[in-house]
C-alpha cells in the first residue's frame, strides 16, 4: 500500500537529577535489545531542557516520526514534556518498572513520576499516547510499543492528508452533509472540484499511453470470470489514470490523499460506467474514493487502512436479515439473535481481495432501473464489482462531525458470516453482538448516516486509542447487557 505512512520509532529515555542517570540508560538499552531493532535508540539522556533540544534534534536527523519517551526513573516534568511539543509526530510517554535492581540505588520511582508526567502534559494541552497501564519492564513496554505503532501511523497519516472531492452530494442525501470544521481541527486539508473538472481531466486521458496496461492488470485481477464486459475496461483504466494523475498533482504539501466522489445520477451516463470498480482497485491501495461524496466515510475509511495495512471499504447500514435466511443459515450454526444481523451493501467498491471468488463485473441494477430504458440492456450502467463479500472477522467504525461541528465517533467489531445473500452489490451478512441495541441507542440516537467503514480484522482497540489521541470525545461502542446506555427504557 503506497499512501499510508511508514514510521520510524524512536525512544528517548529521561532522567530526573537526583536519581542515577544511569538506571534510566540502563533500562533504555534493555527496552532497544526487547524491540530487537525496530526502534531508534537516541543517545542523549534528557535532565533539563538543553538536552531536550539535544534529543530533539538528534531523532530529527535520525528521521524518526514517531517518539517513544521512556521514564527510566522519577523524570522531569518540564524537559520531558518538551519532548511532545517540540517533536513533529506523535508521542507515546511510559515507565520502567521495578524490579531489575535493588530497591535503595535501583529503585527509579517512574510509576510515581508518570503521574506528574500526565498531570504537565495536560497542563500544556499536548496530545499523547499513554497505555491502559503504561508501567513495565523491556519486554513489557516494547510490547506497548508494538500497540503504539499502528497508532502512531494512523495520526502520522491523517495530519498529512488531504481530502479530494468531486461534486455536491447528491440531491436529498443530506446524511453524507460534511462541516468541514471538524477536518481542520484534525489537521486534514480538503480540496472541492466540481464533476465538470473531473470530466474535462478524464477526457484529457483519451488515448493515454498507459491504458492497456492498466486494462491487462484488470483483466488478470478479475479473471475470465469476473471480466464480464471486457470492452468496458479501457474506459475504466482511462478512469482510473485520472484519479491517480489528480491525487499526485493536487496533493500540495500533502502526503497522503482520499477522495470522496459524486458517483450518480450524472456520473454512469457522462462518463459512460460506473465508477465502483475503480474505486475498489483504489481502495486496495491505501487510496479510499468514498461513495457520495461522503467526505467523513473518506477520511474513515483512511484510518482503517493506516491502522490495518490493509484493504477497507465503505458500505451502507442497509437492509435487515430476512427471518427465512435467519432460521435457515444462522440460528442453528452460531449464539446470533436476529436483531444482531443485517445486510451491509454499496453497488460495488469493496476491493476484489475481500470477497469471495465469484465476484464479478456487473452492472447497478438500481441505477439501471432509474436512468436506463425498461427492459434495455445495460449500457452506462456497467462497472460495479458484485458479489459476497468474504466471512471473516471486520471492524464496523466511523468518524464524524455531526451537524453541530462536534466530532463524534462509533466502533463496533464483529464479522461477516458465511452465508450466501441471494442479492445484488458488493453485500455480506454481518453480524455483531448486540446490534439491534446499537442501532437504537448509537447509529440512530447520535444521528450517524448510513455509510461505516469496514476494516478487516478487528481493530477496536487500535481505533479508540486513535481517536482519543485526536481529541475525540465522544467514542461510542456496542455496549453489553449488562451495560445499558443513557437513553435506554430500563423497563423495555
Amino acid at each position: 500500500m503506497n499512501n499510508i505512512p511508514e514510521v520510524k520509532l524512536g525512544i528517548v529515555a529521561v532522567s530526573r537529577d537526583c536519581f542515577p542517570v544511569a538506571l534510566s540508560v540502563k533500562r533504555r538499552e534493555a527496552i532497544v535489545a526487547a524491540c530487537k531493532g525496530a526502534i531508534y535508540e537516541c543517545p542523549v539522556t534528557v535532565e533539563n531542557e538543553l538536552d531536550m533540544q539535544k534529543a530533539i534534534a538528534d531523532v530529527n536527523a535520525a528521521g524518526c516520526n514517531a517518539l517513544v519517551v521512556f521514564l527510566g526513573n522519577f523524570g522531569p516534568e518540564t524537559p520531558e514534556t518538551l519532548l511532545a511539543k517540540y517533536f513533529d509526530g506523535p508521542c507515546m510517554f511510559v515507565a520502567a518498572a521495578e524490579g531489575d535492581g535493588d530497591l535503595i540505588n535501583g529503585r527509579g520511582d517512574a510509576y510515581c513520576g508518570m503521574l506528574n508526567c500526565s498531570y504537565n502534559l495536560a497542563m500544556r494541552h499536548l496530545p499523547a499516547y499513554i497505555p491502559s497501564y503504561p508501567v513495565g519492564t523491556a519486554d513489557d513496554i516494547a510490547s506497548m510499543i508494538a500497540d503504539f505503532l499502528p497508532i502512531a501511523r494512523a495520526v502520522i497519516g491523517v495530519q498529512n492528508l488531504k481530502i479530494i472531492t468531486f461534486g455536491p452530494r447528491p440531491r436529498d442525501f443530506f446524511a453524507c452533509n460534511a462541516p468541514i470544521k471538524g477536518l481542520y481541527e484534525l489537521g486534514v486539508e480538503i480540496e472541492e472540484n466540481s464533476e465538470l473538472d473531473l470530466l474535462v481531466s478524464y477526457k484529457a486521458h483519451a488515448n493515454d499511453e498507459r491504458i492497456p496496461a492498466v486494462c491487462e492488470d484488470m483483466a488478470n485481477e478479475l479473471g475470465v470470470t469476473g471480466n464480464n464486459y471486457p470492452a468496458l475496461l479501457p474506459r475504466m483504466a482511462q478512469f482510473e489514470l485520472t484519479l491517480l494523475d489528480w491525487a499526485e498533482q493536487h496533493k500540495g504539501d500533502r502526503k497522503y490523499v482520499a477522495f470522496a466522489d459524486k458517483c450518480w445520477p450524472a456520473f454512469p451516463e457522462q462518463f459512460g460506467f460506473e465508477p465502483c470498480y475503480v474505486n475498489s482497485r483504489l481502495a486496495s491501495r491505501g487510496i479510499p474514493v468514498a461513495c457520495e461524496v461522503d467526505i467523513y466515510g473518506a477520511l474513515s475509511e483512511f484510518i482503517g487502512a493506516c491502522i490495518s495495512g490493509d484493504a477497507v471499504t465503505l458500505l451502507d447500514i442497509n437492509n435487515s436479515v430476512p427471518a427465512s435466511l435467519y432460521e435457515k443459515e444462522i440460528k442453528d450454526k452460531s449464539a446470533y439473535a436476529l436483531t444482531d444481523t443485517f445486510m451491509a451493501f454499496h453497488c460495488g467498491n469493496t476491493p476484489s481481495c475481500k470477497m469471495c471468488a465469484n465476484r464479478a463485473i456487473k452492472y447497478q441494477l438500481i441505477q439501471h432501473r432509474l436512468l436506463e430504458p425498461a427492459d434495455s440492456e445495460p449500457d452506462f450502467t456497467r462497472g460495479t464489482l458484485e458479489g459476497d463479500i468474504a466471512a471473516g472477522d471486520i471492524t464496523f467504525y466511523r468518524l464524524q462531525c455531526d451537524s453541530e461541528g462536534v466530532l463524534r465517533s462509533y466502533i463496533a467489531q464483529g464479522e461477516v458470516l458465511d452465508v450466501p445473500t441471494g442479492s445484488f452489490g458488493g453485500i455480506g451478512v454481518f453480524a455483531i453482538p448486540e446490534m439491534g441495541r446499537f442501532y437504537r441507542h448509537v447509529l440512530i440516537e447520535k444521528h450517524f448516516p448510513h455509510h461505516g467503514a469496514v476494516a478487516f480484522g478487528h481493530f477496536g482497540k487500535t481505533l479508540f486509542e486513535v481517536f482519543r489521541f485526536l481529541g475525540v470525545k465522544d467514542i461510542a461502542y456496542n455496549q453489553p447487557k449488562s451495560l445499558p446506555y443513557p437513553t435506554e427504557n430500563p423497563w423495555s
